[in-house]
């Protein structure tokens, strides 16, 4: 609606996971590199953790194609199933086809497809997004994946991915031989005051805003961040609230109204 106002190519707050205006804070880029370390370096179990909006799926996105045929890769994105419908989406992401779901059979033919990429020099990843939801039996079935391995290295790296609610469950005693088999861990934290200013300018110049005179006043600036906390995800939607009430009102530059009335309407009150 305000793209042609602002002389825009595209949307700049948009809430879905797209790591093409991802913006590396030094968090965001510790992060990214330790779990491409663990990745390329086979280490087994990887575990990723952030507060809601934080930008988790985001950074594994940018990792998904950073890593582009280097490594077989599987993304569950929904981890709220049955042991046999896990292993078959997992399989299935992975480009094979197995008609019977015994899930001795299932394990056979990850084996067999893991031993193959092993002898052709392939790493293989599986990533698990909101994995707070995986039930203890899930997770069970998850830690025995990575007994499949040879005597150099595991043939199947796992990225676990969610919310703290996932550190808590991998603190339980039932779950002590999985923690334990976590190598590498990272806790996403928010932005800073300073994080939030350069996040909103690279978004906005992804987009296409560095050759108009779109504006966000550093007083906006503040009201946005003391209003989100510093969560990238509820940043996004402040701020496209803030553009839409910019273009209602006829400016280019986001004042401190803009933001109020974005706000505003997130709390529904408008």
């Amino acid at each position: 609606m305000y793209l042609d106002f602002y002389g825009l190519k595209e949307p700049p707050f948009n809430v879905t996971p797209d790591p093409h205006f991802l913006y590396f804070t030094r968090n965001h880029q510790e992060a990214y590199d330790l779990i491409l370390y663990g990745i390329r370096h086979r280490k087994g179990f990887i575990e990723l953790t952030g507060e809601v909006g934080s930008g988790k799926t985001t950074l594994l996105r940018a990792i998904l194609a950073t890593l582009g045929d280097e490594v077989h890769t599987a993304l569950i994105v929904n981890p709220a199933l049955t042991g046999s419908q896990l292993m078959r989406a997992m399989l299935r992401d992975f480009g094979l086809q197995v008609r019977s779901r015994d899930r001795l059979a299932c394990i056979e033919a990850l084996n067999e497809f893991l031993l193959e990429q092993n002898a052709e020099g392939r790493n293989v990843a599986l990533f698990i997004d909101e994995a707070q939801n995986l039930t203890p039996d899930l997770m069970e079935q998850v830690r025995l994946l990575s007994n499949l391995e040879t005597d150099q290295h595991k043939l199947l790296q796992i990225v676990l991915c969610g919310q703290p609610e996932l550190k808590e469950r991998l603190a339980r005693p039932e779950l002590r031989q999985l923690r334990q088999r976590v190598s590498i861990r990272y806790h996403l934290m928010p932005l800073t005051y300073q994080d939030a200013l350069r996040y909103i300018c690279h978004r906005l110049d992804v987009a296409g805003a560095v050759e108009n005179k779109l504006v966000f006043e550093a007083k906006a600036v503040k009201a946005i961040f003391r209003f989100t906390g510093g969560s990238p995800r509820l940043t996004n939607a402040v701020c496209d609230g803030a553009l839409l009430a910019g273009f209602v009102a006829g400016t280019r530059t986001i004042d401190t109204r803009c933001v109020e009335r974005s706000i505003e309407h997130l709390k529904g009150k408008s």
